[in-house]
C-alpha cells in the first residue's frame, strides 16, 4: 500500500518478532553433490560441469525435510507431496509457536494467519491445519498464498501490514514453509534444474506483527519495552510486464519443473536503483539514508547485482550474504530469515531505518520501508 505525504506513522503495524526454523537433516553441499552425482553419472551427464554449478553458489550445505538417503524413494509427486504437508505442518507449528513466544503472545490472540509456499501444495491449507495444533480461535482469519516464490516473504509481510492499517487492534501472522529439495525433478538435466539442486534449501519462519492500537495500549499498560521492534511505514509492489518466464514452475506429471532464466540478475541490476529510489523519494529519503538492509538470498550473481545497482557498500548486505552460504536460498522464507537476524542482532537504534527486499516470479519486487 501507499502512505501519502502526511499521514501519521503511528498508524504503521509494528513487527514484534520473527522466528526461523529448520528441518532436523542436514547435509554439507559436499555430501549433496556426491549424491547428485551418483544419480546423474548414469545418464552420461557431465560431472565436471555439475561440480562447478554447484561449488558456484557458495553455499556450505542445507537442511533438508528428510534424511538425504530417503529421496531416491520418492518416485511420484504425490510421495513428494505427502512428505511436504508433513514436514511443512510440523515446521510452521514450531516456527509460529516460537514467534509468539518471542513476541509474549499466545495462540488465542492471532486474529489473521496468513500463510506463503510455492514447494507444495495441500487443501485444507497448512494455515486450516494449524488451527487446531495451536489453538487458535475458531474466529481467526485465514489468508493462504500460493505461487508467489522468492518474494513471498516480503509480500506477506506487506500483505500483513495492510490488514493491520485496517485493523489496528489486531495481531497478525505471517508463515512461510519452503521444502525445495522435496521439487527436485531427477530427470530434469537442464542448467536450471542442477542449479537449483545447488542453491536451493528447505526451512520455515514465522512473523508477528501488531496492530498500532493495540501496540499503543501495551506500552500505556507495560511500558516502552513493549513496543520494541520496526514499525512497518509503507509497503510497495512493482510488477515487470511480460517477465512470465524468468521464474517461476511449469506444473508436469512428475511435479513443479523449475524455471530459472540467466537474465535475472541483469533485471535486478537494471530495474533495482530506480524502484528503491522512487519508494525512498516519497517518504523524502534517499538509500543513504537507509541503516539497514534485509535483501532475498537469491545467489551470489543476484546479491551483487543489487549491491552493484544500489552502491551498497561491502557490508551492507552481509547477513544476506552469510544466510546464503549457511541455508542456501529458502525462497519466500530466505528474507524472514535475514530479517530475523537483523533483529536479533539488537543494533538499530531509534528512528533508523531498514529496507526489506525479494524479488520472485511475476516478474515482480517487494519493498517494505521499516523504521525502528
Amino acid at each position: 500500500m501507499r502512505v501519502r505525504d502526511g499521514d501519521d506513522t503511528d498508524t504503521a503495524p509494528i513487527l514484534r518478532a520473527v522466528e526461523r526454523r529448520l528441518p532436523a537433516h542436514y547435509a554439507s553441499q559436499e555430501e549433496i553433490l556426491g549424491a547428485l552425482r551418483d544419480l546423474w553419472a548414469t545418464r552420461h551427464f557431465n560431472l565436471e560441469r555439475l561440480d562447478d554449478l554447484h561449488r558456484a553458489v557458495l553455499v556450505s550445505g542445507r537442511n533438508l525435510a528428510l534424511p538425504l538417503a530417503d529421496y531416491p524413494a520418492l518416485e511420484r509427486f504425490q510421495q513428494r507431496n505427502d512428505a511436504w504437508i508433513r514436514v511443512a505442518v510440523d515446521l510452521a507449528e514450531e516456527a509460529v509457536r516460537g514467534a509468539l513466544a518471542r513476541a509474549g503472545l499466545e495462540p488465542r490472540d492471532v486474529d489473521h494467519i496468513f500463510f506463503v509456499t510455492v514447494t507444495g501444495i495441500a487443501t485444507p491449507s497448512i494455515d486450516a491445519r494449524l488451527v487446531n495444533r495451536l489453538g487458535l480461535r475458531p474466529d481467526v482469519r485465514r489468508t493462504p498464498i500460493f505461487g508467489l516464490g522468492c518474494v513471498a516473504g516480503a509480500a506477506g509481510t506487506a500483505r500483513a501490514a495492510d490488514y493491520l492499517r485496517g485493523y489496528p487492534d489486531h495481531v497478525a501472522v505471517l508463515v512461510s514453509v519452503e521444502l525445495c529439495s522435496l521439487t527436485l525433478q531427477r530427470e530434469d538435466l537442464s542448467v536450471p534444474n542442477i542449479i537449483a539442486s545447488a542453491l536451493f534449501g528447505d526451512g520455515a519462519a514465522a512473523l508477528v506483527m501488531e496492530g498500532s492500537r493495540r501496540a499503543a495500549r501495551a506500552v500505556a499498560r507495560d511500558g516502552v519495552a513493549a513496543r520494541r521492534g520496526p514499525r512497518v511505514l509503507d509497503t510497495r509492489s512493482v510488477f515487470y510486464p511480460d517477465t512470465e518466464r524468468i521464474m517461476g514452475w511449469d506444473v508436469m506429471d512428475s511435479g513443479f519443473k523449475v524455471v530459472l532464466s540467466a537474465k535475472v540478475p541483469d533485471l535486478v541490476k537494471s530495474r533495482a536503483r530506480g524502484d528503491v529510489d522512487a519508494f525512498l523519494a516519497s517518504h523524502d529519503l534517499r538509500r543513504d539514508d537507509v541503516r539497514w538492509w534485509v535483501a532475498h538470498t537469491g545467489g551470489p550473481k543476484v546479491l551483487t547485482a543489487m549491491e552493484e545497482s544500489l552502491e551498497l557498500g561491502p557490508d551492507a548486505l552481509r547477513r544476506s550474504w552469510n544466510s546464503l552460504r549457511e541455508h542456501g536460498n529458502l525462497s519466500s522464507a530466505s528474507v524472514l530469515f535475514v530479517l530475523g537476524d537483523t533483529l536479533d542482532a539488537d543494533e538499530a537504534k531509534p528512528g533508523d531505518h531498514g529496507f526489506m527486499m525479494a524479488m520472485g516470479p511475476g516478474f515482480c519486487s517487494e519493498m517494505v520501508l521499516l523504521q525502528w
